[in-house]
Formats: structure tokens, C-alpha cells, sequence
């Protein structure tokens, strides 16, 4: 008993030790900069089906089953979003060649 509190102890003094260690912070870091942020392709896995949205220009997105089997080719339109009926299950999406994406479907 003593020796778990000790531990828990130590545990804590240790985590304090860290936690207050400084950070330095450059100076040339300009907080006042404006960042312009170009909205993405997304896939939104619901219940029983998943959702598309293409931005900016028509977008191929391929379904597969979480064993690697390809499920569906889904082709959407540029500015649009599409949704397809899926049993419940996980899927993996790819936006043609620039990202894959893990959807849950309930």
C-alpha cells in the first residue's frame, strides 16, 4: 500500500515537472497573417449510407469493403454532394488519387 502511493507520487511530481517546463516561442510568429484555407472533397459515413461532396470540380470516389473489395464507383459532380444506400459496416473511400478515408456506416 505505501509502495502504490509512493508511485502515484512519483507519477505526479513527474507529470508537474513536465508540464511546467518553458516553451519558447519564435518572435518572427505573426499572429495578425491571413490564411486562406481551400475547402477539401469530404465523406460523411450515417445510417445506412454514405455522403459525398466534390468542391470545385468533379471528383471520382471509390468505395471498398474493409477486406479490399471494391464496392462502388461513385461519380460527383463539381460543387455537389451524392449519397449512396450501404449495409451498415466499415468502409475505406478513396478521392481518386489524393486521399483515402475510414467511414463507419450504422
Amino acid at each position: 500500500m505505501k509502495s502504490a502511493r509512493l508511485l502515484i507520487l512519483s507519477l505526479l511530481m513527474a507529470c508537474v515537472a513536465v508540464g511546467t517546463q518553458a516553451v519558447e516561442v519564435p518572435r518572427s510568429l505573426d499572429l495578425t497573417r491571413r490564411v486562406e484555407v481551400q475547402a477539401d472533397h469530404s465523406v460523411q459515413g450515417g445510417v445506412g449510407h454514405i455522403s459525398f461532396t466534390a468542391v470545385g470540380s468533379e471528383t471520382t470516389f471509390r468505395v471498398y469493403s474493409i477486406t479490399g473489395q471494391l464496392v462502388r464507383v461513385v461519380k460527383v459532380p463539381a460543387d455537389q454532394t451524392m449519397t449512396i444506400d450501404v449495409p451498415k459496416g466499415f468502409y475505406i473511400v478513396k478521392c481518386g488519387d489524393r486521399w483515402s478515408r475510414k467511414v463507419v456506416v450504422k
